[in-house]
Formats: C-alpha cells, sequence, structure tokens
C-alpha cells in the first residue's frame, strides 16, 4: 500500500444535510484509506489535543486522558495489538493511535464530557486536513492493564492524512466509497410523556 496523494485531492463525501452546515461538519467522516508515509508534525498534535482540552466538562471535572502511541514505536505496536482484526488491516497505517480514556467514571457526566473532547478533537483534525477514525472494536481488558490506575480507555482514535490511492481490502473498499447516510431528524425527535391534568 503506498501513496503519494496530497491531501487537496482526496475524494471528499460531503453530507447531503437538511440545512447548510460549516464545512468542516458537513466534510467529517471516518476514512479507512491512510496515507502510509504521512506523520503528524508536533503543532498538529498539539493542536489536536488543545481542541479536546477546551471542550466543556461538569463543573470543570475536565476526564479527559489521552496516549498519543506513534507509528514505529512500541506504545504503538502495543495499541494496535489490542485492535479488532478488522481494525489491524487499516489502522496500521495510521500516523499516530490516539488512545481516550475517562478518569472518574464513577461520576455521572464523565464518559459524556470525554465523549465531547473527542468530538472537538476530530473537528480540529479536519481543519489540519486530517482524518480521525474512532475504534471502539479494541480489547478493552489488556488496553486498560496497560493504563495508570483510574482511568478507563473508551475508544482508540486512528490520525491520519487520507489518501484515494490507498488500496483496501474488502468489505473495506466499499465502505470508503459508500454514501453517507444519517436518519431523518424527524426519526430522531422525541416527545415528552406530561402528566394529565387532573
Amino acid at each position: 500500500m503506498t501513496s503519494t496523494t496530497p491531501s487537496s485531492t482526496v475524494t471528499e463525501k460531503a453530507a447531503t444535510t437538511a440545512v447548510p452546515l460549516n464545512d468542516l461538519l458537513a466534510h467529517r467522516w471516518s476514512s479507512r484509506a491512510f496515507d502510509p508515509q504521512h506523520e503528524l508534525s508536533e503543532p498538529q498534535v498539539s493542536a489536536l489535543l488543545e481542541a479536546a482540552r477546551w471542550a466543556p466538562s461538569a463543573s470543570n471535572t475536565q476526564p479527559w486522558r489521552f496516549v498519543v502511541a506513534r507509528r514505529g514505536t512500541a506504545e504503538f505496536d502495543a495499541v494496535l495489538d489490542t485492535l479488532a482484526g478488522g481494525n489491524q488491516v487499516w489502522a496500521r497505517h495510521a500516523s499516530a493511535l490516539l488512545v481516550v480514556a475517562a478518569q472518574g467514571t464513577d461520576r455521572p457526566w464523565a464518559l459524556y464530557d470525554t465523549g465531547q473532547s473527542v468530538a472537538l478533537l476530530s473537528v480540529q483534525a479536519g481543519h489540519e486536513g486530517l482524518a480521525a477514525h474512532q475504534m471502539g472494536g479494541f480489547d478493552r481488558e489488556r488496553l486498560q492493564a496497560a493504563l495508570p490506575d483510574g482511568v478507563t480507555p473508551l475508544v482508540v482514535v486512528a490520525l491520519v492524512r487520507r489518501s484515494e490511492h490507498t488500496r483496501l481490502p474488502e468489505p473495506f473498499a466499499g465502505r470508503e466509497t459508500a454514501g453517507r447516510e444519517r436518519l431523518p431528524l424527524e426519526q430522531l425527535m422525541l416527545s415528552l410523556r406530561l402528566p394529565t391534568a387532573s
């Protein structure tokens, strides 16, 4: 798998939205076609983590914690080895694997707040011309054992530049070119069950 594709030529899959959205949101999607030669710069890593750091959290508890494992390091190999087999096929070409963990998961909003930090990081990744593919398919017990006490791993994020020239095996190749879909808004809306007047 090789690629020398500049980010400006990578196929974009803009969402078809009900109303116009910010371009960073409309163009965010989870690519698996990675440029295996790409390396994250220190300013990019700092920008991603800084975006995550400024996420809102309940009572400013800031429960998010991160491990940045760069390709070519023992840390990267250790994280990669905990991923589900299907994820390993393409995630091994990421520039870095970011382990996202939460501290104090006994607090009711720690998981929600940590998710918000990843959301902001993913938007910053788009601004940096990067893909940020979030993965829940990993061995939590093994990754937990490699982390400091008191934190719980929630997701691993592959960070890299996309490449339209990367060849993926099926079913991943088909997923890369498939259209993007979301449920219509009306299916997402709920009604409150209000008490009836006596």
